[in-house]
């Protein structure tokens, strides 16, 4: 339940926002549609309550996007809005829908571009608001997790009888086994394809370390490298010795202590995190033994992929640059078209990637890979998929799958180097789409329609949201607001007001504004130069006034908020420790590929020094008053 005093305040930001769309587009909403507008809003947010600003708009929202991307007309009465008189639009913003889509709800032959923008804006403004979820919610998550378990089954069948059509060359029997030979022809390729990608990769020389997040067995900080359980699955392929130690002497001087340590193959473990008012997200950690060479796993594979001729330009972990161009460009030529993949990270099964990758690269990566995990109500569920959410390979397993399939089934040059894959945002010829969606699920793998962009002006990849070459990525309010200091919601707010600025809805910039210089006091502006969160612009009475000359830096500084992560001493065993700074003193910030060395020693060179008794906590931060 949301408070009123919340619900009040989301009222106005939305209302603001209204102003600040008549204000710039006056010849189109004209004063009297905003108080009409204003006053609808209103009356149903009081009546549906935060569900009308982060559900009812955002259905709208995306029947529209659907409307705009050539894929169905939209219909208001089917949403819930009052539509126009002889017309299938709504009422509400119905003078910016009017000149964008048809009175059938299609699209207009020339449609005005800024009221796409328009309409977006207010339709996702609320979308991604983290808000608490229900208990059916996390119900209906975990059930949708093991869904896709059986969804896989069948699956697995489908591909155990295409590996033993691949294995067969010739003879009648071939021809009894297959039944799509262009589905066979593909899967040559793409083994063909990650072969070359791998030829020349040991996935037995690597740097394994610890992740940042939580695992399955629940150790944190020092207590990670403390080893009490390593399963035996592991180490008959990464020894013990070699892998987990920090040396021989290591090894001679703790022989009593490892002789105690376990070697079953433990379970990894589902969490619930909040993500937004639509629900959780769906976590599972892994044990600690497999987190640790999973991330050593994973890094070489992304290092190798960002750096080897057949992938570097088309498969990114690190870059959504590509993605993004592509989506903007691909909305005015219409040439490229985008897909995005449903699940995706749960419905790579372990069998496919069996089927595709070398085998001296498939026993690394099974080694390491949970078989089951433990669900919320403390069932062992056994996993078909290769890795969920949570595992150090999913990303990139997941990335290059898709490449490979994708790849594999076309003979076009043009078209192949044309496919750009980052995680589950992909990048295709619009003229190979229908054949990409058919090639993909005919894996396993699901591809969303109602997110992915094959016909129309709009595309939507990484972050942009683009019509007839136009960015119309909306502002999406996430961090909900709160009435006492808090520093994600210092530092959200202000980004959230900057791109309000960018936007020019000067009336919501300023109300932000003034809401954080009530709470907080003089905010610095971005003309100040400060490494600190920063306002597009603010006035000098209300700048941060306490300042000194620092004689050391030779410059002028301000006393102001920032954020800072909490930190505290950890002593263990030496041995521990050596094992740390061997795992990540030279490897906090990976840059894998040479375009970035530059940014990469940058980087290392203005972080602290590094200290293998020093650990911050994850996704915490303080809010703290220094000079900067």
């Amino acid at each position: 339940m949301v408070p009123n005093k919340s619900l009040d305040d989301s009222i106005t930001i939305i209302a603001t926002l209204l102003c600040d769309v008549q204000t710039l587009h006056g010849s189109v909403f004209n004063t009297k549609a905003l108080r009409l507008t204003s006053m609808k809003l209103r009356k149903r947010v009081y009546a549906e309550g935060m569900g009308f600003l982060t559900k009812t708009l955002p259905r709208l929202g995306k029947a529209f996007d659907k409307a705009i991307s050539g894929q169905h007309s939209l219909n208001a009465t089917e949403l819930g809005f009052e539509s126009q008189p002889g017309s299938k639009l709504p009422r509400f913003l119905g003078e910016f829908f009017s000149r964008v889509l048809q009175p059938d709800g299609a699209l207009l032959e020339q449609p005005c571009t800024a009221c796409v923008g328009v309409i977006r804006d207010v339709l996702y403004l609320f979308y991604k608001y983290e808000l608490p979820y229900t208990d059916e919610q996390e119900h209906q998550v975990v059930e949708r997790f093991k869904q896709t378990e059986v969804d896989l089954a069948t699956t697995d069948k489908r591909l155990h009888f295409l590996e033993d059509s691949i294995q067969l060359r010739s003879g009648s029997r071939v021809r009894d086994l297959i039944q799509d030979p262009r589905l066979t022809n593909v899967t040559r390729r793409a083994k063909l394809l990650l072969w070359e990608v791998f030829r020349s990769f040991n996935p037995k020389d690597i740097h394994p370390r610890h992740g940042p997040g939580a695992v399955a067995t629940k150790q944190k900080h020092s207590g990670k490298y403390l080893w009490t359980n390593v399963s035996a699955k592991i180490t008959d392929v990464y020894p013990f010795d070699a892998y987990f130690c920090a040396s021989l002497g290591h090894v001679c001087d703790r022989y009593q202590s490892f002789s105690t340590i376990g070697d079953k193959d433990l379970p990894a473990r589902v969490v619930l995190v909040p993500k937004d008012s639509r629900g959780p997200r769906l976590i599972s950690c892994e044990p600690v033994d497999k987190q640790w060479v999973q991330q050593g796993l994973g890094r070489a594979i992304v290092d190798l992929v960002e750096s080897h001729p057949l992938t570097r330009d088309n498969v990114r972990f690190t870059d959504q640059t590509p993605n993004r161009f592509a989506a903007l460009y691909g909305s005015e030529s219409k040439r490229y078209a985008t897909l995005d993949l449903n699940e995706a990270s749960d419905r790579v099964s372990s069998v496919l990637v069996r089927l595709l990758f070398p085998s001296h690269v498939y026993t690394c990566l099974e080694a390491c890979r949970s078989s089951s995990t433990l669900l919320p109500n403390g069932q062992d569920f056994p996993l078909s998929k290769f890795a969920p959410m949570g595992s150090a390979l999913c990303f990139p397993i997941m990335a290059l799958v898709v490449w490979a399939i994708l790849t594999a089934a076309t003979d076009d040059t043009d078209t192949r180097e044309s496919i750009y894959v980052y995680g589950d945002d992909v990048i295709v010829p619009t003229a190979y789409a229908a054949n990409a969606i058919e090639r993909l699920e005919s894996y396993g793998l699901r591809v969303n329609k109602d997110k992915s962009c094959t016909g129309g002006s709009f595309r939507e990849s990484c972050g942009m949201d683009a019509f007839q070459g136009v960015n119309v990525t909306p502002v999406r309010l996430r961090t909900v607001w709160s009435y006492s200091p808090r520093p994600e919601s210092y530092s959200s707010w202000i980004a959230y007001a900057n791109s309000f600025y960018d936007k020019k809805y000067n009336r919501v910039y300023d109300l932000i504004h003034s809401r954080l210089f009530h709470l907080y006091g003089p905010i610095p502006s971005e003309d100040m130069f400060l490494t600190c969160p920063s306002l597009r612009y603010v006035p000098e009475d209300q700048r941060p006034k306490t300042r000194r000359f620092n004689k050391s830096l030779q410059k002028l500084q301000w006393k102001v908020w920032d954020l800072k992560s909490p930190a505290h001493t950890e002593v263990v065993d030496g041995w521990s420790m050596l094992l740390r700074y061997f795992a990540e003193a030279t490897s906090d910030i990976p840059f894998p590929t040479a375009e970035r060395h530059q940014k990469q020693e940058h980087l290392i060179k203005d972080a602290p020094a590094f200290s293998v008794s020093r650990y911050t906590s994850r996704r915490a931060s303080m809010l703290v008053r220094r000079w900067r």
